[in-house]
Order: structure tokens, then sequence, then C-alpha cells
């Protein structure tokens, strides 16, 4: 249970407890439920106070209701709840359970120490349930992006293929923390586009990371109308090659720094040894999109039931999944089956990447 991971954190780094205030963690700690309103925010309407032996729920009394009976109905753990008025603060509720104890908590509050970057690396390591999810959210987010690849048309903005998208991804059940859409020459200068009014002549991107139960699924494909380049072709085949030594290097004991390398040997390999930098090349992933983007020097060490989302990108072109790290090796979470692929072999195994649909 997540609880008893927190309690493990406790222990470890010698905590009284912990104030838990970022919506991933609402989600981490009751087994996917929701604590937010304002989506934008990082914060929810309800906090976790966890101590060695206690669980408290901090909210408002316009909230408590609801937080109450449609998202800790369920819980496997006991709590008492802690609320007020909604116009007064929550402080002197927090106080009142934690004076004179040595607190944390996950993003800034009083002195305490902000511990969000520690707590990932207990959060990362997903159990059966959270595994399971994932691979849903992962399946039905790439869908989307796929669905959406094959029934875009040129003449449309990037706001509306941005606008088809997001209506797949919200019917489904997730929510959006990322969408990106370019196309033709803005995919070639903006490695981090977001959707403008220009319209589709023949190439598209789209992006997504998309959230659901707190875990979020990070998808990237392309499409390509008309007569498919040469160049555009060579690249397409060198990213996939790129993104394969990567995922190729994600194993247990290695760093995430070490991936890093490799992906950086193989973009010089490939004729681009500076295309690395025009990006991140993404790291782990889970309860963020992000738990941490990966550079050369990134010591973290790769265990067993994390995700990561590499992302590595050339001119036209950008190659990013989903992947788990079991004990049976690596899961491409967002791998659907439904696409166009191509084959690479790396140190005699073979990858399945995705390639650029041609329509």
């Amino acid at each position: 249970m997540s609880i008893e991971k927190v309690r493990l954190f406790l222990e470890e780094q010698g905590y009284d407890g912990v104030l838990l205030r970022r919506r991933n963690n609402f989600s981490w700690l009751t087994g996917g439920n929701t604590n937010y309103i304002v989506q934008t925010m990082e914060a929810g309407v309800a906090d976790w106070i966890i101590t060695r032996e206690q669980a408290y729920l901090v909210t408002s009394k316009m909230e408590e209701r609801r937080i109450v009976e449609e998202e800790c109905a369920d819980l496997s753990f006991s709590f008492e709840v802690l609320s007020d008025d909604w116009y007064k603060p929550a402080e002197h509720l927090i106080e009142s359970v934690t004076s004179g104890k040595r607190m944390a908590a996950d993003m800034p509050y009083a002195d305490w120490d902000v511990v969000d970057e520690e707590l990932g690396k207990y959060r990362s390591i997903l159990s059966v349930d959270e595994r399971d999810r994932y691979r849903n959210l992962c399946q039905k987010a790439a869908k989307a992006v796929e669905e959406t690849c094959r029934e875009i048309e040129p003449g449309q903005t990037e706001k509306e293929i941005e606008a088809h998208l997001a209506a797949k991804v919200l019917a489904g059940g997730m929510s959006i923390q990322v969408l990106l859409v370019a196309t033709d020459e803005r995919i070639y200068r903006y490695r981090h586009p977001i959707p403008t009014e220009k319209k589709l002549e023949r190439h598209a991107m789209i992006v997504i990371c998309a959230e659901e139960a707190g875990l979020v699924a990070n998808v990237t494909r392309l499409v390509y109308f008309g007569e498919f380049p040469d160049e555009l072709r060579h690249h397409s085949a060198a990213v996939a090659r790129i993104d394969s030594v990567m995922n190729h290097a994600t194993k247990v004991g290695a760093t995430a720094g070490e991936v890093i390398q490799a992906g950086i040997a193989e973009y010089a390999e490939r004729g681009f040894p500076d295309d690395w930098k025009l990006l991140h090349q993404g790291g782990l992933t889970g309860f963020n999109s992000r738990e941490f983007l990966a550079n050369p020097d990134t010591p973290n060490k790769i265990v067993v039931n994390q995700a990561y989302a590499w992302n590595p990108s050339l001119p036209g072109v950008k190659s990013e999944d989903t992947v788990l790290l079991t004990e049976e090796g690596l899961e491409f979470m967002t791998y659907t089956g439904e696409w166009v692929y191509q084959e690479v072999e790396v140190e005699g195994v073979t990858y399945v990447r995705n390639a650029v649909l041609v329509r």
C-alpha cells in the first residue's frame, strides 16, 4: 500500500510526519482518486497529513462531503477528518496535529523540509494495481493519438487538431497535462511546439501527456500526407535507432545518466552530435509526466517496476513512448499494435518502434 511506502519514507528519513498537498500524491495515496478542482494547479483542495501512527485528511467544510464520500470511501486505512469553513486558512488545523513534531512537506510549507523529490523514489516503484491501471491508461492515450493522426486532414489548424485529440482524451476519462501539435516547418523549427492557428499542409506531430488516477502516459506520433521525402525517412530511421539504444540501456542497476550517455553516443553515430541538446531526452515517469529529466550526470539508479519515457528528436521527427521495466524486461505500454512500425536491432534484441504514418 502507498501509505506503507510513506511511512517507510518517514522511518528511513527520520521524520515524524509529512504533509501531502500535491494532486499526484493524493492520487498515489488513495489508489487513484483525486482532490482537484482547478486542474492547472499542483495542489488540490484536500491535503493528507501522514504520521507514523495516524492519517489526517485536511480540507474545508465546503469540500469535505464530496471528498470523503467519493474519493475516500473505500480506503484501506483509517483517517480523521480535520475541516473548517472555506474562508478560514487551514494552518491551525495542520498545527493542531503537528506541533512539536519533525515534519516535512511535498511543497513549500512553513519552514518544513520539501521532500517531494525524495518521495518520488518511493512513489515511482509501482505496485501491481498501479501497473495495471497504467497499462490501461497508456493504451487509451496512445489510441487517442493514433486515431487522431488517422482522422485529421490537411487544411485543419493546429488548434483544431488539438481540439480533436482533446475530445478523445477527455471522453476517455483522462485529463490533459501536455498537448502539443506542430505542422510542417514548425516541427523543424521548434522541438516543444504549442498549437497555433497554422494550417496543416503535409506533416503533423502530435504529443500527449495524459493523466488518469494520478498516473501520466506520454506519447508522440507523426503523420505525413503525400510522397514521403527521403530525408524524413532517414531521420525517422535514425531517431528510432537512438530511441531503441536508449531503451536498451534502460536496465536494472544502470543509472538514468548512463541511458542519456548511450543516447548521446548514438546521436553522434547517426550524424547528429548536438541535436540531443535541443530538447530534453526524457526520464523517469509515473505519477509525474517526468519525475526528473535525466542528463548525462543523473545518478538515479534504475529499478524494476519503474516507468520511463525517453523522447529523442531529430529535424522533423521525434520518438516517445511510455515503458515499464518489469522482471521479464522492458514493456512498451503505449504500443498498440495498430500503428506503422520499423524494427531496430540492438545487441541482438529487436525493438519495434514507431514510424511516420504516411497517408
